[in-house]
């Protein structure tokens, strides 16, 4: 089932795609169908919990390393973020006026379904309440390092689009099989599979869980492809994801 979270008649509310359209299936208005232009689309953390902690990859993918002139990390290279980067799908995310370079980055987002610790790798899809899509926006002006993006690279509010659905684990079989692509107006910049991670899905569950505790609602964002290109205001950048929706994300200037 594809789950989203959305405000609409001045609340919000927790919805199902249904009949191509939105099903409210909380609150007074439960049952109701609404279409997908008649909403504001939430990041659709729920119905799991409100995201605690973000947890982001840096050169997850090896072509994505060898693009950016770097060898594939020999364990996960992680950084955090605040839940103020999040945003929801058709929204609008600001690129600072004086930035030179700012590009997407399409990725295939784990969100935790229960507590988990000391999980081992065989174990590790078992805590997983499903998956969504992530546009995990990158201002290069302000790098340092390539391993340890500074908090203005990464952690800025509204850069980090996600969406539309969260859809349920159960439904994603295989999700280190799923084809990955993004367009910019239109046109496709980069395409790319989960296949191609370096450290998969169960490896990072296992990788961040033997040291911290991962919470219900907490989100891993596992990196991205190859085929980055600067984006500027104006533009509109669809992250997608087979079997997972199109995330749409329209670029304003700050």
């Amino acid at each position: 089932m594809k789950h989203a979270r959305i405000a609409w008649a001045g609340a919000i509310q927790s919805a199902v795609e249904s009949e191509g359209q939105l099903r409210i299936v909380q609150g007074p208005h439960a049952g109701r169908h609404v279409g997908f232009d008649e909403v504001v689309w939430l990041p659709p953390l729920t119905p799991v919990a409100q995201a605690r902690t973000v947890i982001a990859l840096g050169l997850n993918y090896a072509d994505h390393a060898k693009e950016l002139a770097f060898k594939a990390p020999e364990e996960p290279l992680a950084f955090v973020k605040g839940e103020a980067a999040l945003i929801g799908h058709r929204s609008f995310t600001h690129r600072p006026a004086h930035a030179a370079y700012m590009h997407y980055e399409c990725e295939l987002a784990v969100v935790i379904g229960r507590t988990a610790r000391r999980v081992k790798k065989a174990d590790a899809l078992d805590f997983v309440a499903g998956y969504s899509v992530a546009n995990d926006y990158a201002i290069r002006d302000y790098l340092e390092n390539w391993y340890r993006p500074n908090l203005r690279v990464k952690n800025r509010d509204t850069c980090t689009p996600i969406g539309p659905w969260l859809v349920d684990a159960a439904d994603v079989p295989n999700p280190m099989a799923l084809q990955l692509q993004t367009t910019v107006n239109g046109r496709v910049t980069q395409s790319g599979t989960t296949a191609d991670m370096v450290f998969d899905v169960p490896t990072l569950i296992e990788y961040f869980s033997s040291f911290m505790t991962l919470n219900p609602g907490d989100v891993i964002l596992t990196g991205t492809p190859d085929g980055i290109v600067n984006v500027n205001p104006g533009d509109v950048v669809v992250t997608e994801i087979e079997g997972l929706g199109a995330l749409s994300n329209t670029l304003v200037a700050a």
